[in-house]
C-alpha cells in the first residue's frame, strides 16, 4: 500500500453549551469545534478522512492564570502544524504515516516548548482522518482493519514488550455491539428539579439534572466530578448517594475524576481516607469503579509517588489520564502502583490501541494484579468525534465509556438540515429526533447501540461536506 496525504483543511465553530460544565479548575460555557478534513492518496485513488474534536478550555496546559482566547490559538497553532507536517509526508501504510508525524510533531513541540500532550492534539487530528481514508479505501470497518493489519500497526515501536505480538492476538475477537453510558456529574451540575430555576433552565426538551437523566436515561453508571476540597465533595456526594441508591433501585457504578487536583499522594491519600471513613458513605464507596488522575501531573509519575503509593495499605484503584502523554507513561504507571489508564481518541487512537493491548499483556503476566483500561470523554459532541470515539472504544472492549456531549450540547442542533438528515439516516439507531425536532443521542437502559458505528468506517460512514459548516 502506497499513502500520502494530498491536502487538507481545517473550520472551526464556536458551539455554546446547553449549561455550564465545571470541571478541576475550569467552567465550560462554550467550546470552539474543530473539523479536519484530508484528501489521501491511496493507491492510486483518492479518499476522503474526517476528524474532530472541541478545544477544552485548560485540559491540556492545566494553567489557571492563561486567557482561553491565548489556549485556543495555541491549540488551532497545534493542529495546523500538524496538517503541513502530514502534507509532506509518504508511507507504506496509515501507521507509518502516523509514527513519521508523531515524532516529528513531538519533536516540534518539544522545541516550542509545549507539553508532550498538547503538540500531540495535533497529531490525533490527522491520524483519525488518516485511518477513516484508509478504511473508506479498503471497504473495511475499523474493527476489522484493526484485526486484518490494515493499517499496518506495529505494536513493537510503541512498546517494546509487545514484539511479536499483534491487536489480533491481544484485543477482542469483535467489537461490542453496545456500552454502558458512564454519564458525567460535573461539579456544578444540577442534581435535582429543585436546583434548576428560570435563569439556569435549558429549555430544549432534553433532560438537565441527575435525577431527570437517570429517570429519562435508564443510566447506572457515573462519572463524577471531585473538587478536591473535603467539605465540599463529601456533603455533595452524600446527596448523589441518596439519588442514586433511589433512582436506580441500587444498581450502580462510579467513577471519580480528580483532575489533577492533588499535589502528591500524600494529600490525596489523606483526603481518601477521610472522605470513605464517612459512615454515611461507606455503603456508597462500595461501588466505584475506579479514581481517574487525582494527582497534578507534574508529580503523578514521580519516583516518591511510586514510594507512597507501596505503602498505602489500601489504596482504591487509580489510573492516569493527563499524566498518559508519552509511550513510556503507561508501562512507568503500572510500575509505580497506578492500575491503568484512559482511552481519548484525542490521546491517539494507535496509542489506545497499544495501551490496550498492554495492559491485556500485563493482565496475562500478572492475574493478582487487575488492570483497567477506560473509555472517557472530552465532551465529545457529534456529528464526528463521538462516532469516532465510539467506534474505537468498542473495538478495544471497554464496555464502559464516560459520555457527556450530550448533555452540555444540545444534539446536533445547530448543524445543517442536510447534516441532520445524513446523521439520521446512517445512524438512526445511534440518534433520534429531539422534541424540538433536531438529533439527539438515543440512550436506552442506560446503554448505546453501537451497530452503524462499528459497521462503518471509523464510526461516521458518509462523507461530512465541510462547507456545511461555515
Amino acid at each position: 500500500m502506497k499513502m500520502a496525504i494530498q491536502n487538507g483543511d481545517i473550520h472551526l465553530m464556536d458551539l455554546p453549551t446547553r449549561m455550564p460544565f465545571r470541571y478541576g479548575i475550569a467552567t465550560m460555557t462554550e467550546a470552539p469545534l474543530v473539523f479536519v478534513s484530508l484528501d489521501v492518496h491511496i493507491q492510486g485513488a483518492i479518499f476522503k478522512g474526517c476528524s474532530s474534536d472541541i478545544l477544552p478550555p485548560q485540559w491540556f496546559t492545566k494553567n489557571p492564570c492563561r486567557d482561553f482566547s491565548e489556549e485556543r490559538e495555541e491549540m488551532l497553532d497545534v493542529i495546523q502544524h500538524a496538517l503541513e507536517l502530514a502534507i509532506n509526508l509518504r508511507a507504506n501504510s496509515a501507521f507509518d504515516l502516523w509514527m513519521q508525524l508523531y515524532h516529528q510533531q513531538a519533536e516540534w513541540g518539544a522545541n516550542q516548548g509545549l507539553s508532550p500532550l498538547l503538540s500531540n492534539f495535533g497529531t490525533t487530528f490527522i491520524e483519525r482522518a488518516l485511518i477513516e481514508a484508509t478504511c473508506k479505501a479498503y471497504g473495511s470497518s475499523f474493527a476489522d482493519a484493526v484485526k486484518t493489519e490494515l493499517l499496518g500497526i506495529d505494536l513493537s515501536r510503541i512498546h517494546r514488550s509487545l514484539t511479536g505480538l499483534s491487536p489480533r492476538n491481544l484485543l477482542p475477537q469483535h467489537p461490542l455491539q453496545n456500552i454502558l453510558v458512564r454519564h458525567t456529574v460535573g461539579l456544578t451540575d444540577p442534581l435535582s428539579n429543585s436546583d434548576i430555576n428560570d435563569v439556569n433552565k435549558t429549555h430544549d426538551g432534553l433532560p438537565q439534572s441527575l435525577i431527570e437523566c437517570i429517570d429519562s436515561y435508564g443510566l447506572k453508571h457515573f462519572k463524577l466530578k471531585s473538587s478536591g476540597q473535603l467539605d465540599i465533595d463529601q456533603d455533595r456526594f452524600q446527596d448523589i448517594a441518596r439519588i442514586l441508591e433511589k433512582h436506580t433501585d441500587s444498581v450502580y457504578s462510579f467513577s471519580i475524576d480528580g483532575n489533577e487536583q492533588f499535589p502528591s499522594i500524600e494529600s490525596f491519600r489523606d483526603y481518601w481516607n477521610s472522605l470513605t471513613s464517612q459512615r454515611d458513605l461507606k455503603p456508597f464507596f462500595q461501588h466505584l469503579l475506579f479514581v481517574e488522575q487525582p494527582l497534578d501531573r507534574k508529580t503523578a509519575l514521580s519516583r516518591e509517588t511510586g514510594i507512597s503509593f507501596s505503602s498505602w495499605k489500601q489504596p482504591p484503584p487509580v489510573i492516569i489520564d493527563e499524566s498518559d502523554s508519552r509511550f513510556d507513561c503507561l508501562p512507568l504507571a503500572l510500575q509505580l502502583g497506578y492500575v491503568g489508564t484512559s482511552h481519548k481518541n484525542c490521546k491517539g487512537v494507535f496509542r489506545g490501541i497499544a495501551s490496550k493491548c498492554l495492559l491485556t499483556l500485563h493482565q496475562a503476566d500478572k492475574p493478582e494484579q487487575p488492570t483497567i483500561m477506560s473509555g472517557e470523554d472530552l465532551a465529545s459532541p457529534g456529528p464526528v468525534s463521538v462516532l469516532q470515539d465510539l467506534a474505537v472504544n468498542a473495538t478495544l472492549g471497554i464496555e464502559s465509556v464516560e459520555r457527556n456531549g450530550h448533555h452540555y450540547f444540545a444534539g446536533l442542533s445547530q448543524f445543517s438540515e442536510i447534516l441532520q438528515q445524513q446523521m439520521l439516516s446512517h445512524h438512526g439507531d445511534l440518534y433520534h429526533t429531539s422534541p424540538l425536532g433536531w438529533p439527539t443521542l438515543t440512550i436506552r437502559k442506560g446503554r448505546l447501540n453501537l451497530t452503524s458505528v462499528i459497521n462503518a468506517p471509523l464510526g461516521v460512514g458518509f462523507n461530512l461536506d465541510t462547507t456545511q459548516l461555515l
